[in-house]
């Protein structure tokens, strides 16, 4: 019997062009690279506000709410636009949407260029980085499904931990060329404007991508997925991996004509259907308790240290992101070889009991505080990396997109309240007791995880997803 995805072309028969090693390797270097680039392009947007703080603040004459109203701009923009554009792209497809998101990106950003001076300039500031929030939050709704879908099984965990990387490099050279520009006295427009160039570049690479074969399975394309496949994609392993969600796909629909019922379209609703509550429940508690505990911290890092005695410096900011960055960079080189669970489920074990320990050990010595900090930011780290992994994957091809935009949406409140409950409950009860919270919040992650976190190691989307829905 002839294999799906395999050509009936004699062996010693030239390769054509556009279906050789080099060009689906040169293929997968160009997604790879305008996924990571986004990613990165998140970080740097988000990061390039800070050093021209001072800059807008006496140009424009901003008040503390003001500069906290378009602070907060991405944020809100992330926690709206992850989950429609989850929905839409699993409607529509990843491949326009990933292309719209950009073209969002790219509008935004050169409309910072013409920002007014004035009573209006607060407005449309806020605005236009509320929707450069939302295409950040595309970002992770259609380029995360978008590349677990392209990805050879034995390199999908790397592959989607380097975007975490990228943010966090886009996020520190943000404040480098910011602050170069700043020194050299260029006007605050043309410094957060900066972010134009990279948009445009990523803009251009992004027009002629193909569509996700696993997409066009879910729409019943199932030759157009085939022939995607063979002309883009290099790994045997995920041709068969697209040949078993074929397999998978005519199954539900077989079943759905034996129950008279119907494949439904992607919905937010289905998301908490008796098959995908538990997926649902896993990715976003999971993320929700892994960066709400960090954005505290990592925030307000100076003050929380100098409440132990240390503070600013490498003690404080420079030293939990350094540590941080390290973890990530640990966990994606390691992930595909040991595993995801056990990167993520003994690892926020143990920073629940570091929070726990510096929660009630009131008289414990200072500089041993600091190492638990510093250990805490690097473990946290590590297994926050899966955030960009597990949802990517333990969604089935229809829900995937809305599945891993309304994970990201709901960690953002999570986000929200560490940041904003921090200086709260430290002015009202106490940095101990502040410490303790955070422990349990921890402790509910590790639980969750404890419970329902799979072993996703070398396995293709589609045994995933079957399996985790049961």
């Amino acid at each position: 019997m002839i294999h799906p995805t395999k050509t009936t072309a004699a062996v010693d028969a030239p390769v054509p062009k556009e279906t050789s090693s080099t060009f689906k390797r040169r293929f997968m270097f160009r997604l790879v690279a305008v996924f990571i680039g986004g990613m990165f392009l998140d970080g740097y947007i988000l990061g390039i506000i800070g050093p021209v703080t001072g800059l807008m603040r006496s140009d424009l004459q901003l008040d503390a709410l003001s500069l906290g109203l378009i602070a907060a701009g991405p944020l809100v923009g992330i926690f709206v636009g992850s989950p429609i554009a989850g929905w839409a792209a699993d409607k529509f497809g990843r491949k326009p949407m990933f292309l719209v998101d950009m073209g969002l990106f790219l509008a935004a950003s050169a409309a910072q260029f013409f920002v007014t001076s004035g009573d209006g300039a607060v407005i449309q500031l806020a605005i236009i980085r509320f929707f450069m929030g939302v295409a950040i939050g595309g970002e992770y709704s259609i380029g995360g499904p978008l590349l677990s879908e392209f990805s050879p099984p034995k390199l999908r965990g790397r592959l989607l931990g380097l975007t975490l990387i990228a943010w966090y490099v886009g996020f520190m050279m943000a404040f480098i060329i910011g602050t170069v520009l700043h020194d050299a006295g260029a006007p605050w427009r043309i410094v957060i404007g900066t972010s134009t160039i990279l948009a445009a570049v990523l803009f251009v690479a992004r027009i002629g991508l193909p569509e996700s074969p696993s997409w066009l399975i879910t729409k019943g394309r199932r030759d157009e997925a085939l022939a995607i496949a063979r002309k883009y994609v290099e790994s045997p392993q995920m041709h068969d991996s697209i040949t078993e969600e074929i397999n998978l796909r005519m199954v539900q629909e077989a079943q759905a004509a034996k129950d008279r019922s119907t494949i439904k379209n992607p919905s937010f609703s289905m998301l908490f259907s008796k098959q995908y509550w538990r997926t649902t429940l896993f990715t976003a508690g999971f993320w929700f308790c892994a960066v709400t505990p960090y954005f505290a911290i990592a925030t307000f890092a100076d003050e929380v240290l100098n409440q132990f005695g240390f503070g600013g410096g490498w003690a404080g900011g420079v030293g939990l992101s350094a540590l941080a960055a390290a973890g990530v960079v640990t966990t994606v080189l390691l992930i595909d070889r040991l595993g995801r669970r056990i990167l993520t489920v003994p690892g926020q074990w143990l920073c629940a009991g570091i929070l726990l320990v510096i929660g009630v050990w009131a008289d414990a010595p200072a500089i041993l505080v600091l190492a638990l900090f510093l250990a805490f930011s690097f473990f946290n780290a590590g297994y926050t990396t899966m955030t960009q992994v597990y949802p990517a994957e333990v969604f089935p091809g229809h829900l995937r997109g809305v599945g891993m935009g309304f994970a990201a949406a709901f960690s953002r409140i999570g986000a929200a309240l560490g940041t904003f409950a921090l200086p709260w409950a430290i002015a009202n009860i106490g940095m101990g007791p502040s410490m303790v919270v955070a422990a349990v919040v921890a402790f509910l992650g590790a639980i969750l995880s404890q419970w329902l976190a799979p072993e996703t190691k070398g396995r293709t989307l589609a045994e995933i997803s079957a399996d985790f829905k049961h």
